[in-house]
């Protein structure tokens, strides 16, 4: 799953590496190291500029809300709870079936944190069971350390009982969506510690390169069948993974010291 993140590239970086036309300066959101749902985060985004009277679409760094709300739900909450959509059933879902086929983005992160649980906890995930409290965190990103471009999607959900005017009339929510974790061999595993992402989590974000960019992103494909062969994971042998502080379990702390790669697991934790 995804359930943190790191986002710390400003508008001018993420602009150069996704072609970006479009940023408005009120939207910059300072650099986060500990992105939890309900946080503001950076999307790129394919979409006519409003009131511009031009169809075509223009791609744009937005501001959103971590946590999908879909535009027919009565109510935001539940938000909190919509971070993630699987790959396996994203078409199909009511809850994001209709920005599957027409709302899609890419959600920028520096790479992502996930925590070692036991073999009896992960299977326990895998069935979409509770488990029991996580435990050593490690942060996981391209072993190139370029951007990590986590395919998600986005809505647009109106608050009825706000007027029109009102700052905060719209909402515009995003989920990311998550795969299987890879099997293979990590590019750069830790030294004592998990040699493959499945070992840490059974579900990782779904990262895009480059080459699927464009093609996510633009709003005319609407097919579920070419879409959905768009869901495919990367290479294998991409990643690398390495154990940080238990500073990052608690949201209230932030900096960039919580990238900061131990030499092994904290003591009394797995792995």
């Amino acid at each position: 799953m995804c359930g943190r993140y790191s986002a710390s590239r400003g508008p001018g970086d993420l602009a150069g590496v996704f072609g970006v036309e479009r940023f408005e300066p009120e939207e910059t959101i300072a650099a986060d190291y500990n992105v939890a749902p309900t946080k503001e985060v950076y999307a790129v985004l394919d979409r006519p500029l409003k009131d511009a009277g031009d169809p075509r679409p223009v791609r744009q760094l937005r501001r959103l809300r971590w946590g999908l709300v879909p535009s027919w739900s009565k109510s935001p909450e539940g938000a909190a709870r919509m971070i993630n959509a699987r790959a396996e059933t994203v078409h199909e879902k009511p809850s994001y079936r209709r920005a599957f086929a027409t709302r899609r983005c890419i959600l920028p992160a520096d790479g992502y944190y996930e925590w070692v649980t036991g073999q009896q906890e992960r299977d326990l995930e895998v069935e979409g069971k509770k488990k029991r409290p996580r435990k050593q965190p490690y942060f996981v990103l391209p072993a190139d350390g370029s951007v990590f471009a986590m395919a998600g999607l986005y809505e647009f959900w109106r608050d009825r009982t706000l007027p029109d005017d009102h700052p905060r009339a719209w909402w515009a929510t995003c989920s990311v969506i998550t795969t299987e974790a890879e099997t293979t061999p990590l590019a750069v595993a830790p030294a004592d510690g998990p040699h493959s992402l499945a070992e840490i989590h059974p579900r990782m974000p779904l990262m895009l390169t480059p080459d699927r960019w464009d093609d996510w992103l633009d709003p005319s494909r609407t097919d579920v069948g070419d879409l959905c062969s768009l869901l495919e994971p990367p290479p294998h042998g991409l990643m690398r993974a390495y154990p940080v502080s238990t500073a990052v379990s608690s949201v209230r702390n932030n900096g960039p010291e919580l990238l900061t790669e131990l030499a092994g697991p904290e003591e009394g934790t797995l792995f």
